[in-house]
């Protein structure tokens, strides 16, 4: 079955896969007015894709106002120089990951208490097109994104990660404080993707304190039917191994 180019997980919120079918995934917020708000924008190579699922719901990169990104790794900044360039859009980011977006890198290196985050940080430095951040994106901040798009600080995964709950359609994106992969199911980011392993087991948590009717993941399908309970059910269980 072919790859859908943008899935609608809610009214006027699309996800857009740029790697399989849902590997890696931007999303789109469409406004009354027709302006899109998108956040994260893949890979190097994902641009196309997400011009392409902006076509599937009647978009066009003119449409898109702003940008934001959950944080700045290769996966999910990657394509954010271009895409600035095609739409004109200001990229929007936490203050904690302007030094990746500048140096166009990961500054900071994988946590340092764990093997793999140890032979990790020994290989090259992944790059990406360095760009310019635009506005902040603070803890707290409801945007005015298609009636209302709250900021929830997460770090650990980088320094300035966030996720993102909007409040209309009650969608939560999750970024990459959580995964849902089908094989695994829900699980934290690998500790050696993680700059803070600890801290993303610490903020993780304020996941489970929101309100949401679907959950919306940048590694995996968005889930739909009692996301908060088994979110919290998760953390529960994570809470007892810590």
């Amino acid at each position: 079955m072919a790859r859908p180019p943008a899935v609608e997980v809610a009214p006027q919120v699309w996800r857009i896969p740029t790697v399989g079918r849902n590997l890696v995934n931007s999303f789109a917020f469409v406004d009354d007015d027709g302006s899109v708000t998108l956040v994260d924008c893949g890979v190097a190579k994902a641009p196309p894709r997400i011009v392409a699922g902006l076509a599937a719901i009647g978009k066009r990169p003119a449409d898109v106002t702003r940008i934001l990104l959950t944080h700045v790794h290769p996966d999910h900044a990657g394509g954010a120089a271009e895409l600035s360039r095609q739409t004109g859009a200001d990229v929007w980011l936490h203050e904690g990951d302007h030094p990746s977006a500048t140096a166009g890198t990961i500054v900071q290196k994988p946590d340092q208490r764990f093997l793999l985050g140890r032979l990790f940080a020994r290989l090259p430095d992944p790059h990406f097109e360095p760009f310019r951040p635009g506005p902040l994106l603070n803890d707290g901040d409801v945007l005015p994104v298609a009636g209302g798009l709250r900021v929830v600080h997460t770090p650990g995964h980088s320094p300035g990660h966030v996720s993102l709950l909007h409040e209309p359609t009650r969608t939560l994106v999750t970024g990459d404080a959580m995964f849902n992969f089908g094989f695994r199911g829900l699980s934290l980011s690998p500790k050696f993707l993680c700059a803070d392993f600890a801290l993303t087991r610490q903020t993780v948590h304020r996941l489970g304190e929101l309100e949401y009717d679907v959950a919306a993941f940048t590694h995996g399908p968005e889930m739909t039917e009692r996301p908060r309970e088994r979110i919290r059910g998760f953390l529960s269980r994570l809470g007892r191994e810590a």
